[in-house]
């Protein structure tokens, strides 16, 4: 199988936005994150910071915060238009050119293409709350904390945009230990299936 697209899904503090990076790196491709988060933020005249917390992650860690969200006379909140406008720009991006996609859904969103290799990212507890306390500065309850409810967040996001589980080895053509395989294994293992 030939691929164009690869999609990186992944744990909070799994390193997967950075297997992303240095995959992307490797094979000479494109790498999309913090660009679409860009993109959307000036194309709707919001803050980046905005569409990345509602882009991505869910109001609350429960799927009823959407019910309490505003939206416009067509039923239609801000998360929602920034979902179908996110899923634009991965469509084009995914056109345009071959590249590595991070977070926002990109597997579900392509998932009507052959030529994507999704992926998923995971990792072990401990070493996912290391990785926090180096990058984050906090204590191992604060990053335990802050694992726990990122990743709930995307969960409730991802269920509520695609109506699928979040993090579940059937949406994913390969699931992925950081802590396991180490980074540059992970690096590798998807640079070769790709190619």
């Amino acid at each position: 199988m030939s691929y164009k697209i690869i999609t990186i899904s992944r744990e909070f503090g799994s390193g997967g936005r950075f297997i992303g990076e240095e995959t992307a790196k490797k094979l000479g491709i494109a790498f999309y994150d913090r660009e679409i988060i860009a993109k959307v933020a000036d194309d709707l005249g919001l803050s980046e910071k905005y569409v990345a917390d509602r882009g991505e992650y869910a109001p609350s860690k429960n799927i009823f915060s959407y019910a309490f969200i505003g939206r416009d006379i067509n039923g239609n909140s801000i998360a929602d238009q920034i979902y179908s406008y996110q899923q634009k720009i991965i469509k084009e991006l995914a056109a345009k050119e071959p590249c590595v996609i991070v977070g926002r859904s990109a597997d579900y969103i392509l998932s009507g293409r052959d030529d994507v290799l999704n992926v998923f990212i995971q990792g072990n507890k401990a070493d996912k709350i290391v990785r926090i306390k180096e990058i984050y500065s906090k204590s191992d309850d604060e990053a335990a904390k802050m694992i726990k409810d990122t990743d709930k967040k995307r969960s409730v996001n991802y269920r509520y945009c695609t109506d699928q589980e979040w993090g579940s080895r059937k949406n994913y053509d390969i699931v992925l230990n950081s802590s396991t395989l180490g980074y540059d294994n992970c690096i590798d293992v998807i640079s070769k299936l790709y190619r």
